[in-house]
């Protein structure tokens, strides 16, 4: 039973829990990906973004103790390039290059980032509003790495 969560804003706690539970799904596909996938450089892409899924989840769970989520997180969405648009999201093979594996990880992010977005909009003009935007932004700066080093290897000069 999917909730629509444009309605809906939960208690600090069970915000956090479910952003827990993204973050760690976000781990556990990365973690998958890893295991099946042989090239080295992709194996690399992957784990990278897993590490960034872990101390994410991490955060939040200091948060679930603390009562406040802390760290370094960005005030503005950092603008992305929404490749998520023109690679095709596929599951990835055994055979999977670091092309394959950049593209996976920027539509696992772009996931992670609707998520939260549609978060803080069940929470507009609630106290846990700002903070589904806090993480929202910070999904966008690990998009834009992604991005960033998918256009640095893969797309042509213009």
């Amino acid at each position: 039973m999917e909730m629509n969560s444009e309605q809906v804003c939960y208690t600090f706690e069970a915000a956090i829990e479910m952003a827990v539970r993204m973050e760690d799904d976000g781990f556990r596909s990365y973690l998958a990906a890893i295991r099946k996938v042989k090239n080295k450089a992709a194996r690399e892409i992957l784990r990278d973004a897993a590490v960034d899924e872990l101390e994410h989840k991490h955060a939040l769970e200091k948060a679930l103790l603390d009562g406040e989520l802390e760290g370094h997180v960005l005030d503005q969405p950092v603008p992305t390039m929404n490749l998520d648009y023109v690679l095709k999201k596929k599951e990835l093979a055994p055979e999977a290059d670091a092309r394959e594996a950049l593209a996976y990880a920027i539509h696992l992010e772009k996931q992670s980032m609707e998520f939260y977005r549609r978060m803080g909009q069940g929470c507009a003009g609630a106290p846990m509003g700002p903070l589904f935007e806090r993480i929202f932004n910070d999904e966008s700066r690990h998009l834009q790495t992604l991005e960033d080093l998918y256009e640095r290897h893969f797309l042509p000069e213009n």
